[in-house]
């Protein structure tokens, strides 16, 4: 018997949550002041039926919404969509004691996401069912570029052809980058191979393994051009890759000696070593690799000093990071603790942060913080459309 109940809030997932008996209970789908029907199941509930409806609510517009997983907030109309995604930000920041407001919201889906991982398996291929080990078999995902249509077909002939595989896709300037990864020990590479021309692919990889190639795989960078090594990090849209390059190029300003730290293959580097020398690290060394020929090969730009680094386990101490101007770090998930630590040691009076995970964030923005930083101009950066994951762009200065 379906229970009816209020929904009191969101919680950090995109779910609504009901307060039952004094435990919260939360209800994908259902939105803050909502009238819903519900059927618990344990510390989460099915949403039955919207009984009085939110003026926040929007209509979904991909038909696999609510069984695919790959998108949580299409029901959310678009101020309330922003105004969650900002609240990301915003509460891990205040939990820190910072009291830090985000002062725009970027728009960065652009034409769509350029990199996705669909599951293959023998169901169909897609993204994973909500809250299930299951695949929910698409046709198409209209959240990425068109390059990309056909990924699905793709990834269902690559399960012909090795079995169950997560299938990673990149849109390049010389075509698809194909991904294969697989647990099964025999899995023959060789049954790939005829995907390359039935699909027009640039490249296939299986288990990081070059399988065939086509042409190398290669992305634009300012003035540059990259050729993607296999497996290497690369942002989920183009757009976002803009705007946020955009963003540290105006931050660092006129500064002539810059670190670029967990740089990957450049898309920085590149940018900011038009006006300024760089020195980048990063722990990838296909990827330092890949940065080094390209700023070699790349006309117009000053000093590029491109070098593998683990900067989780070997930072710049506070002495090497002397003779700069200012350090960007766009560290992965996990943020930039130990370097951070350094930096605020350090005499450095400009830092420009980006970050994929706001509490990380956080936490390492009041470390600088509390060694003087101000933290100024905080921006969301939307690449991630309609997920709860979102990319945030700040400047520290004292």
């Amino acid at each position: 018997m379906p229970l009816t109940t209020t929904i009191t809030g969101l919680g950090h997932k995109g779910e609504g949550i009901a307060e039952i008996d004094g435990r919260r209970v939360f209800v994908p789908f259902a939105l803050a002041g909502e009238r819903v029907a519900i059927a618990i199941e344990g510390e989460r509930a099915v949403l039955v039926e919207v009984v009085e409806a939110s003026t926040d609510r929007g209509e979904p517009f991909c038909a696999h919404f609510g069984t695919c997983g790959g998108c949580q907030l299409q029901h959310l109309a678009r101020p309330a969509y922003e105004a969650f995604k900002i609240g990301l930000i915003e509460t891990p920041l205040r939990h820190q004691g910072l009291d830090a407001v985000v002062h725009r919201f970027i728009d960065a889906v652009g034409a769509g996401r350029r990199r996705a991982t669909l599951h293959a398996r023998r169901e169909g291929a897609g993204y994973m069912r909500m809250r299930s080990h299951e695949v929910a078999d698409i046709e198409r995902c209209p959240i990425l570029v068109p390059a990309l249509a056909r990924a699905p077909e793709i990834a269902r002939a690559v399960e012909a052809g090795v079995g169950e595989a997560d299938v990673a896709f990149t849109a390049t300037l010389a075509g698809i980058d194909v991904g294969v990864r697989t647990e099964r020990r025999r899995a023959a590479g060789d049954k790939l191979i005829p995907l390359l021309g039935r699909f027009g692919l640039a490249r296939l990889s299986l288990n990081s393994e070059l399988v065939v190639q086509a042409a190398p795989p290669r992305v634009a960078m300012g003035r540059a051009d990259v050729e993607l090594p296999i497996g290497s990090f690369l942002q989920a849209t183009e757009a976002a890759e803009r705007a946020l390059a955009d963003y540290v190029c105006a931050a660092v300003g006129k500064a002539k000696i810059v670190a670029d730290l967990f740089c990957g293959v450049g898309p920085f580097t590149l940018r900011l070593a038009e006006t300024a020398r760089v020195l980048a690290h990063d722990s990838d060394r296909a990827g330092i690799a890949a940065l080094d020929k390209s700023a070699r090969h790349a006309s117009g730009l000053k000093q590029v000093t491109a070098k593998a680094r683990d900067l989780f386990r070997d930072p710049l101490t506070r002495f090497e990071l002397a003779g700069f101007d200012c350090v960007v770090l766009d560290p992965p998930r996990a943020g930039a603790e130990a370097q951070v630590r350094e930096i605020a040691a350090s005499k450095l009076r400009n830092v420009v942060m980006v970050s994929c995970d706001p509490r990380t964030f956080a936490r390492d923005a009041r470390l600088l913080a509390d060694s003087g930083f101000a933290l100024e101009d905080l921006v969301a950066v939307d690449q991630f459309a309609w997920s709860t994951h979102v990319e945030i762009a700040a400047t520290f200065r004292r």
